[in-house]
């Protein structure tokens, strides 16, 4: 009696896991893969636009762009935020400028694990910091909806009804 519902028990799982499975797509760690990747890119074409324009940055290989790119990344991910909290007092005496430093600190330190990345000095980490900060802003703007998301294309698909008086013309003059 027992042992005959065991295997529906166990072919309900295999449902289920299959089911789960199934709708894998909607999981919220594909929302957040896409975000990374998303970042990513956006991240590699502000390297590649500073090292275009800033003439002590450059690469070898797009190999060495795409790796650049992504230590890049690590390293505002994990190591940023330590460095933002010990220089608090400096970033609020300098309002909010040592930032700046922060950040070309952090484009300085990549040439030294990715071979075929070359940064010649601290100036022009600093100002390809800049640059790149400057880049992934327009392009995050730009391909991110008013709803935070990121779409390929940013569109309103909903206007905001607006409530008020309208005057008509007719009643302006009387």
């Amino acid at each position: 009696m027992f042992s005959d519902r065991i295997p529906q028990a166990a072919a309900a799982q295999a449902d289920f896991a299959t089911q789960r499975l199934r709708s894998a797509p909607e999981c919220a760690y594909r929302a957040a893969m896409r975000h990374f990747v998303f970042r990513w890119l956006v991240t590699t074409v502000g390297v590649m636009v500073a090292a275009s324009i800033i003439s002590g940055i450059r690469y070898d290989t797009a190999g060495s762009l795409i790796a650049a790119a992504l230590l890049l990344g690590i390293l505002n991910a994990f190591v940023r935020p330590f460095l933002l909290i010990l220089g608090a007092p400096l970033i609020l005496l300098t309002l909010g400028i040592f930032i700046l430093l922060v950040n070309g600190l952090m484009l300085y330190w990549v040439p030294s694990i990715v071979s075929g990345f070359h940064v010649d000095g601290y100036g022009s980490a600093f100002w390809g910091a800049i640059v790149i900060g400057i880049i992934s802003w327009l392009l995050s703007a730009f391909f991110r909806g008013s709803d935070g998301r990121v779409h390929v294309l940013t569109h309103h698909t909903q206007i905001k009804s607006v409530e008020g008086r309208v005057i008509e013309p007719e009643n302006r003059n009387g």
